[in-house]
Order: structure tokens, then C-alpha cells, then sequence
């Protein structure tokens, strides 16, 4: 397992070494091409340094990469701007988020689509400003108001991912215990499910339910997401998420595992149009 920065690295990195792989060019035949030493391009294929997205450019022009998106998103692994142009408005909030929390807003910023498992709380994607307030609150000892006031701005920043064109695809399952939650009291929860109804109607956004009745199942060891990215799977990550750091994993294996056992929790699950039917009775009796 690595921290996210070096996890992105090391895929920026392997994929350039594919692509460069791909066209027949030797790692010294790239270093001339570009103008380098034959060691700044070995080192940027193993992660071992990261890559400016003018350094990522001139390696796609020299192994003759035309496919827009993909260069796009790895000129964006590089740590440039999205495909629209937006800044990566989280840097402003560098003295206030640690550096995994920043890193998985930028995987959530670029990602595609994101399958989740939530345990406890609602997914940051689909809370209210309230419902966030009293979360963060809890999590958080000794928040001074307005630095609570920021994180809970952050989280409601995230929520523009949903509103993108195109919007990111988010397949979340609940486990009932997080409809059942009362966080910050029955007001502040029965609008709370009243903001989840409306999200699931959304065409990007499917929501199913893992009822009580399930009983145990694979996802009792723990809440975590999956990232996809366009063009490639070989992108694709694990977040897992502790008190104090995130872990995010990348091995095929890894996501193969993780991916399994998506699939088997939505076996459990309830189907979408239940789950929307349950949401909305929890919510009128809440």
C-alpha cells in the first residue's frame, strides 16, 4: 500500500513506459528524442520522480500519442489542470487538508466513475451542509468554528463532480446503519435522507441499500472506494480510509478483490427502486 501521491506517480509512470513500449522506442532512443538524460526518463517510469505536464507532452508527442483523452489525463496525473481548464481549486486549501485528503479529492476530481461501500455516514458526495457540519464536528476534536466552517465549504465543493459535464457516476452502497445514524438529531437526518432520495433520481447516481437483514457480509471489514478513470483501467484505485491517513491500493489484484466484492454486496443489496422506496419511508418516519 502507498500514499496517494506516489501511487499516482507510479501510474503516470507505467503508463508512459507502455505507450513508450508501444511505439518500439527504447528509454535511451526517448531520452534523445526529448532532449534528456536517458536517467530522468527511468526515473519518471518508476515514480521514483514526478513529472512536470510539459515533460509528459514532449514523451506523448515522441511516441506520436494522438488520443486526446488519454493525453489529457495523464498531462492531469502530472498534476495540470482538467481537461476544461479549471484550476484545482483544492490548492488553496493547502494549509488546511492533509496531503491524502488533497490527494483524494483529486482522484475524485478526474475520475469517471466511483463505486463506494459506506458503513457509517452518508458519502460526502450527497450530504447537506448540516448533516457535513455535524459529521466533521464528531470527527474532528477540537475544531475552532471556523475552521469548520472551511472543511464543511470543502465538502460541499466536492459535490460539483455530480454536476460536471460529463457528471462523475457514482454507485454507492448504504449500509442501513448509515440511514439509521441520527446525526445532529431527527431534523437535521430526515432532510438528510430527503437530499439522498433526491440524488438517487438522478441518472448518475445509483443508490441501493445493504439492509439489517443481509446480515454479516464482505463489507463488514470496512467502508471504501473505487476510482475509475477514462481510457484506461489500468488507472483505476482503491481508496481505503483510516482515522488519521488514507491508503490507496493498485495492485491488480487489489482492485480485482475489491471489485469482486462490490459486485457480491450489490447481490445483497437492494435493488435501486427499493432502496428508493426505503430511503423515503425512513425519511417520513425520521
Amino acid at each position: 500500500m502507498q500514499h496517494g501521491p506516489v501511487v499516482r506517480r507510479r501510474k503516470l509512470g507505467a503508463e508512459l513506459r507502455a505507450l513508450r513500449t508501444s511505439a518500439g522506442i527504447t528509454s535511451g532512443e526517448a531520452a534523445r528524442l526529448v532532449g534528456w538524460h536517458q536517467s530522468k526518463v527511468s526515473r519518471i517510469e518508476t515514480g521514483t520522480s514526478g513529472a512536470k505536464p510539459a515533460d509528459v507532452r514532449l514523451l506523448l508527442d515522441a511516441y506520436g500519442v494522438d488520443d486526446r483523452e488519454l493525453r489529457e489525463l495523464l498531462v492531469v496525473l502530472a498534476g495540470s489542470d482538467d481537461a476544461s481548464g479549471r484550476h484545482h481549486w483544492w490548492h488553496a486549501y493547502r494549509g488546511v487538508l492533509p496531503p491524502t485528503y488533497r490527494d483524494f479529492i483529486s482522484l475524485e476530481s478526474q475520475a469517471s466513475a466511483m463505486r463506494t461501500l459506506e458503513t457509517t455516514v452518508v458519502p460526502g458526495l450527497l450530504q447537506t451542509p448540516e448533516y457535513a457540519r455535524a459529521v466533521t464536528r464528531a470527527a474532528v476534536d477540537g475544531l475552532s468554528e471556523e475552521r469548520l466552517d472551511t472543511l464543511v465549504e470543502v465538502r460541499l465543493a466536492r459535490q460539483d463532480v455530480l454536476r460536471a459535464d460529463p457528471p462523475l457516476r457514482l454507485n454507492a452502497v448504504l449500509d442501513e446503519a448509515v440511514l439509521r445514524r441520527q446525526v445532529g438529531g431527527p431534523g437535521v437526518m430526515a432532510r438528510q435522507l430527503t437530499r439522498l432520495v433526491e440524488a438517487a433520481r438522478l441518472p448518475h447516481v445509483r443508490l441501493q441499500v445493504l439492509p439489517f437483514t443481509a446480515g454479516a457480509h464482505i463489507g463488514v471489514t470496512g467502508p471504501f472506494v473505487i476510482f475509475s478513470f477514462p481510457s484506461t483501467s489500468d488507472l483505476d484505485v482503491v481508496v481505503l480510509d483510516h482515522l488519521t491517513s488514507s491508503h490507496h491500493l493498485e495492485r491488480k489484484e487489489d482492485l480485482e478483490a475489491y471489485t469482486e466484492a462490490f459486485n457480491a454486496l450489490l447481490l445483497h443489496a437492494l435493488s435501486p427502486e427499493d432502496s428508493l422506496d426505503y430511503i423515503a419511508a425512513t425519511a417520513a418516519g425520521a
